[in-house]
């Protein structure tokens, strides 16, 4: 700390440093991966509005697959999942799973050409590897794949050869590991044991297996950890070569996630450490080479993430920022989102309900909510401050929304250029708040997001 407002980051470099006003960032706000949010969702929209937008799509698609199942439940995660541990429930998921992707494929109209798969969850590796090359032959067979780009979000203590294989063999190139910290006793601390030479098996095993990005979640606002510990995991996550990393502040709602309230309340860090930590984060990586892709992405500068914050070509969806610019991605599995121009719409959530729903061929879109012309200028509005740091303003919503954003411009972290609205550089940390600016739901649905650093 350099002064009472101010944080600077890793090695005091003043270039670098982030004023800290806390009463700026006293209001949770939402992550903005949707607008609106989930939190809108509501069931008035269903199977019948997800047919309706399935059949005007065209052109190029992604589609992301949901696969809800861990080998273990890690304390801190707010993950729609569960332990892997019952083998007939994981086969009906599957049977299901298979089911969806063949009505949904039958009923995209002709000309579709679906350019990106994610598997996501929970962990797909908490299937066998049989069951995922299964999976995707299923989506080969079902869906208008056109040489697709293929992710996959995986947990590092259930990854081995058998499954690198299998990656291999799908033509994964990109993947995400799990790894949130390397220190041994904060890994004790959320739940999730995984030593450091296991972290560095699996890196092997997945870039023999083609991987050519591969991104490390990580997390600050630990409990009980220190600057020291981030920098040591950064430190770590960079010399192993990762080709991106995610640094996200850890997001303590137990109200909403009953597991967290396996982990010491009274060991996180206050709102001013953890801004130390986003800030000396920040620092550090693009001390190690890095470029900041948005609020708390970075990739090295040939990744095609860095390419596409630097070519002003990146966007932001359910999995966070991307380069993927297909105007509809469709979720598949329980919970899944899908979002259309002019619809978000949900799966539902139980994975019981979501079997049963299946078994009677129907599709399990049970919540969302439609996509207004006001709701899709305010999201263009929203990512584009998010993705690049400034945004185009008509001067309707400016006007509505320059009260509450009187406060940034004083500080400098804010300014206006015409009908242009530029974040600062000092302004990054405050994107987010920024960007809840101009959602209206924001004031009513506050108590369900998380902080904004």
């Amino acid at each position: 700390m350099t002064g009472r407002n101010e944080v600077a980051g890793d090695h005091g470099d003043k270039r670098r440093m982030w004023p800290y006003h806390p009463d700026l960032l006293a209001a949770p706000v939402p992550r903005y991966t949707s607008f609106p949010t989930a939190a809108e969702f509501g069931d008035g929209v269903g199977a019948s509005d997800f047919a309706a937008s399935l059949a005007r799509v065209e052109g190029d698609v992604s589609l992301y697959v949901h696969i809800p199942f861990c080998e273990a439940i890690c304390w801190y995660c707010g993950c729609n999942t569960s332990r892997n541990n019952r083998r007939d429930r994981m086969s009906g998921y599957l049977d299901s799973l298979h089911r969806e992707i063949a009505l949904v494929g039958q009923m995209l109209p002709a000309g579709t050409r679906v350019r990106r798969i994610a598997f996501g969850g929970g962990s797909p590796n908490a299937i066998t590897p049989t069951d995922f090359v299964r999976l995707f032959l299923s989506l080969t067979q079902f869906m208008p794949l056109a040489d697709p780009v293929i992710s996959i979000e995986l947990d590092p203590r259930s990854l081995d050869a058998p499954w690198a294989a299998a990656l291999a063999g799908v033509g994964v190139s990109r993947a995400s590991l799990g790894v949130q910290t390397f220190e041994p006793g904060l890994q004790e601390a959320i739940g999730r044991v995984q030593p450091a030479h296991l972290i560095e098996s699996c890196t092997a095993l997945l870039r023999g297996a083609g991987i050519t990005s591969l991104n490390f979640d990580l997390m600050y606002g630990l409990p009980g950890q220190t600057g020291a510990d981030l920098a040591l995991t950064l430190d770590q996550a960079s010399a192993l070569g990762a080709d991106r990393i995610a640094l996200f502040g850890y997001a303590h709602v137990p109200h909403l996630i009953p597991r967290q309230r396996r982990i010491d309340a009274s060991a996180l860090p206050d709102q001013a450490v953890r801004f130390a930590m986003a800030a000396q984060g920040h620092a550090r990586l693009l001390d190690d080479g890095y470029a900041p892709v948005g609020f708390d992405h970075f990739a090295l500068p040939g990744d095609p993430l860095a390419q596409a914050a630097l070519t002003g070509h990146l966007h932001r969806n359910f999995q966070g920022f991307t380069d993927d610019a297909a105007p509809v991605l469709i979720g598949l599995g329980a919970s899944a989102i899908s979002s259309f121009p002019d619809l978000l719409v949900q799966n539902e959530k139980n994975a019981g309900r979501y079997r049963m729903m299946l078994s009677q061929d129907r599709l399990p879109s049970n919540r969302g909510i439609r996509r207004s012309a006001d709701d899709r200028l305010r999201g263009a509005i929203i990512e584009s401050l998010l993705c690049s740091g400034r945004a185009e303003l008509p001067g309707a919503l400016l006007r509505e929304a320059a009260h509450r954003l009187d406060s940034f411009v004083r500080h400098g972290l804010l300014s206006f250029a015409d009908d242009m609205l530029v974040i600062a550089p000092a302004g990054l940390p405050y994107a987010r708040t920024i960007a809840a600016s101009f959602d209206p739901w924001r004031q009513q649905a506050g108590g369900r997001f998380s902080s904004a650093v």
